[in-house]
């Protein structure tokens, strides 16, 4: 079991009670999952582009992505339907909270000139959604083997009510938010 995983049965639940106000431990907000996506942009006709964002993709999270085709033409974009615009891996369980301890203790102090996350990523649900302009703050990546350097964006989708809840429940996981 993750280090997170436990802090969140053993201490997070118990505060997060107090804090909220909740009788029942089941209206705690938790975790539900993880979803990492990579749109592909710019490398749409590159097939070696697609290759290696799958590739990064499967040793970020640990299981092979699926790819999201466009739904509809988009003439001004190049983009026709069916085409592959992105790439997506959806975490759950035992790899869901693997991936968020190492996401908070190893690839956000890895970010260059990282100074905290925004409290306006929490969105009015409670989720949460953070974009990484480099792939390399992954620690499964080696800077010496990219060719290519792509961004990614990482939602945590959890089920709180309010973005207070949300924000009340990623304090207590750790997410380093900036000062204010």
């Amino acid at each position: 079991m993750s280090k997170l995983r436990e802090q969140f049965k053993n201490v997070v639940l118990k505060s997060l009670k107090e804090e909220l106000g909740v009788r029942n431990v089941h209206q705690i907000p938790k975790i539900e999952k993880i979803t990492v996506n990579v749109g592909v942009g710019k490398g749409l006709k590159d097939a070696r582009f697609l290759e290696t964002v799958e590739e990064t993709l499967r040793r970020i999270t640990g299981q092979k992505p699926i790819m999201t085709k466009a739904r509809i033409s988009i003439a001004g974009f190049k983009i026709r339907e069916g085409l592959v615009v992105g790439m997506k891996v959806t975490l759950r369980g035992k790899r869901m909270w693997d991936f968020m301890d190492k996401m908070v203790h190893v690839s956000f102090p890895r970010v260059r000139d990282f100074r905290g996350i925004s409290t306006s990523t929490v969105d009015e649900s409670g989720n949460l959604s953070v974009g990484f302009r480099e792939h390399i703050a992954f620690p499964e990546i080696k800077s010496d083997e990219i060719e290519m350097i792509h961004g990614l964006q990482v939602t945590v989708t959890t089920s709180a009510r309010t973005k207070e809840e949300g924000l009340a429940l990623f304090r207590a996981l750790g997410i380093p938010f900036q000062r204010s």
